[in-house]
């Protein structure tokens, strides 16, 4: 498996910079063997003449750049790498970020989805526009989760979805990480699960993973009535796997408003770093090739 042209773009905001959602960032640079750089968005808003805004901006930018640098240094405990890239930008929150995963070329970008009483968290609002209407997949992070070691994936699987784009990254990752892969269902109707649309489903995309080289086991979980994110969330919980892997939406462009109940409510509650793959072609890993 190769994967010869990566970036990672992290987002840290700047009122909440984070040494444990930096170092969760940098874990999966130096496992993916990615260049990663590091942004800050600044909401900057001025009524000064032009002529002394653009210095005023010039002035705040070199100021947040020296306090990410300070701060990146103090977090790793060495001087900052060549393929550690510090940025700063200004804008809105979620604009800059999906206009970012449309032109930056990045293989995916990472977002704290943690804790909502910390100032300048992103809300669930928020972290569900930025899922929904990014070009290239996101990894999300929370200040829960501190291990630092992937050897259980699980992928949630939708009979409705696709499954192509979410394959070709759960192939890299667990590669990359020598992981096993446990693809989850839930079932709600009453009846053999072998019977099943989901465990043949599951078992088509266990075949193709098998063929890989992936080590990969198929659950099916009876819903027993119950809303199937809230079983799926309690099997994550209980198995608390290094990463998960979910689909946000189908491929249609049409799809595009809003992201479904069962991946809105796992993207909410789940404390696992959750990687969504996402409609856009870019959701395929950049050069993508076996080997």
């Amino acid at each position: 498996m190769k994967l010869k042209s990566s970036t990672i773009l992290a987002f840290l905001p700047q009122q909440q910079n984070d040494e444990l959602i930096l170092n969760q960032a940098l874990f999966f640079k130096q496992a993916l063997g990615m260049r990663i750089f590091v942004l800050n968005i600044l909401n900057v808003l001025s009524i000064l003449p032009s002529k002394f805004r653009l210095k005023k901006v010039q002035k705040i930018k070199q100021s947040a750049l020296l306090e990410l640098t300070a701060f990146v240094k103090n977090t790793t405990q060495k001087e900052i790498p060549k393929d550690l890239i510090l940025r700063i930008k200004f804008g809105k929150t979620v604009p800059t970020l999906i206009n970012e995963s449309r032109k930056g070329g990045y293989e995916f970008i990472i977002v704290d989805k943690g804790k909502r009483n910390l100032r300048g968290a992103l809300t669930k609002n928020q972290v569900n526009k930025i899922v929904n209407r990014s070009y290239c997949p996101v990894l999300l992070l929370t200040r829960e989760f501190q291990k630092y070691e992937i050897n259980k994936i699980v992928i949630p699987v939708d009979i409705a979805q696709k499954t192509k784009k979410r394959l070709l990254w759960a192939t890299l990752f667990a590669k990359k990480f020598n992981a096993k892969i446990q693809i989850v269902s839930a079932l709600s109707a009453n009846i053999d699960e072998k019977r099943s649309l989901a465990f043949s489903n599951a078992e088509k995309i266990k075949n193709m993973l098998n063929k890989r080289g992936v080590d990969c086991e198929v659950k099916i979980i009876k819903t027993q009535n119950r809303p199937a994110y809230k079983v799926v969330l309690e099997y994550i919980e209980k198995e608390k796997p290094g990463l998960v892997i979910i689909r946000s939406h189908q491929e249609s462009v049409l799809e595009r408003a809003h992201l479904g109940k069962f991946v809105s409510e796992i993207v909410r509650a789940c404390n696992a770093p959750i990687f969504t793959v996402g409609y856009s072609k870019k959701s395929i890993p950049t050069d993508f090739e076996e080997g």
